[in-house]
C-alpha cells in the first residue's frame, strides 16, 4: 500500500514539475492591456486589422535537413514607385531573407563578416566575376560558402483602383422644398448622409536568385508574386461618423514573399 502511494506521489510531483516548468518557459503573450479602450468595437476592429499582418511563421517542409553555407547579398529594387522606394532598401529585404532561411534550417553567414568588402563581394556576384569573388572567399569563415543568394523586386505597381460614395446634401436640399416641419427635419436628416469607400490593388513581384560562391554561376532561380489590397470606408450621418481603414503593409508584403521564394528553395534545392 505504502509503496502504491509512493508512486503515486511521485508520478503527482512529476506532473506537477512539468506543468510548472512549461508555464515558466513558455513564450511570452501580451493580452489587450496596451489597448486605451479595449472593449470598444473602434478597437476591436483595428486589432482585428493589425492582425492580419501580425507576422506568421511559416513551417518548412525540409527544415529538419540542413541546408549549405550562404551569403545573402542585397539585391535590386527594380520600380519606380516613389512610395516602395523611399520605404525599403535592399538591406532591409536581405535582413528578412537571413531570418527565413535561417528558420529553414540554412547555414547563413553574416554579411557583416564582409564588413567593408561587402560592396566589393556583392558586385563581384553582380557582374559574374569568379576571380574577385574567390579573393574574398579565402578569408575566415567565407570560405566554407557554398551559395551567394539575392532577392530582387522587380514589380510594384497599383493595378486596379475604385472609388464610390454617397452624399445626401443634393437630395436633402430637394426635401427642404416641400415645406412643412417634416420636409425640413426628413431633408436636414438625409442631407447629413456621407458615404465614401476607397480601394486599391497592388502587384508585387520577387525574383530570387542561388549563384555558386565559387564560380558566381547561378544555380537556380525563380519569381513569384503577391496582391495587396488597400482601402478605407467612411459614413457620417446627422454628425455621427465611422472610419475603418485596413490592408496589410508593404512590410508584410515583402516577408510574405520571401517566405514564399525561401519555401521554394527550401522544397527544391535542399
Amino acid at each position: 500500500m505504502k509503496t502504491t502511494v509512493g508512486k503515486f506521489l511521485t508520478a503527482l510531483s512529476g506532473a506537477f514539475v512539468f506543468a510548472f516548468s512549461l508555464s515558466t518557459y513558455a513564450q511570452p503573450r501580451w493580452g489587450s492591456e496596451s489597448s486605451p479602450a479595449p472593449q470598444t468595437s473602434t478597437s476591436q476592429k483595428a486589432n482585428e486589422s493589425a492582425d492580419k499582418a501580425v507576422y506568421k511563421s511559416v513551417e518548412y517542409t525540409n527544415v529538419a535537413k540542413a541546408g549549405p553555407p550562404l551569403i545573402v547579398i542585397p539585391g535590386e529594387i527594380k520600380s519606380n514607385n516613389a512610395t516602395f522606394v523611399q520605404k525599403f532598401a535592399p538591406n532591409n529585404i536581405a535582413d528578412f531573407a537571413e531570418i527565413e532561411l535561417s528558420n529553414a534550417n540554412f547555414q547563413v553567414l553574416e554579411r557583416t563578416n564582409l564588413g567593408p568588402l561587402l560592396n566589393e563581394f556583392t558586385l563581384a556576384y553582380n557582374l559574374g566575376d569568379p576571380e574577385a569573388a574567390r579573393k574574398t572567399l579565402g578569408r575566415g569563415k567565407l570560405k566554407t560558402t557554398k551559395w551567394v543568394v539575392k532577392f530582387d523586386i522587380l514589380k510594384t505597381e497599383q493595378v486596379a483602383s475604385g472609388q464610390k460614395g454617397f452624399d445626401g446634401a443634393s437630395i436633402g436640399r430637394v426635401i427642404g422644398l416641400f415645406g412643412g416641419q417634416g420636409a425640413a427635419i426628413g431633408g436636414t436628416a438625409v442631407g447629413s448622409v456621407k458615404t465614401q469607400d476607397t480601394s486599391g490593388v497592388w502587384i508585387i513581384g520577387m525574383r530570387y536568385k542561388i549563384m555558386n560562391a565559387e564560380t558566381t554561376e547561378q544555380v537556380a532561380q525563380g519569381y513569384t508574386e503577391e496582391k495587396m489590397e488597400v482601402g478605407t470606408t467612411a459614413t457620417s450621418v446627422l454628425g455621427a461618423s465611422t472610419a475603418e481603414q485596413g490592408g496589410v503593409s508593404l512590410d508584410t508584403m515583402v516577408q510574405r514573399l520571401i517566405q514564399k521564394t525561401v519555401w521554394e528553395i527550401d522544397n527544391k534545392y535542399k
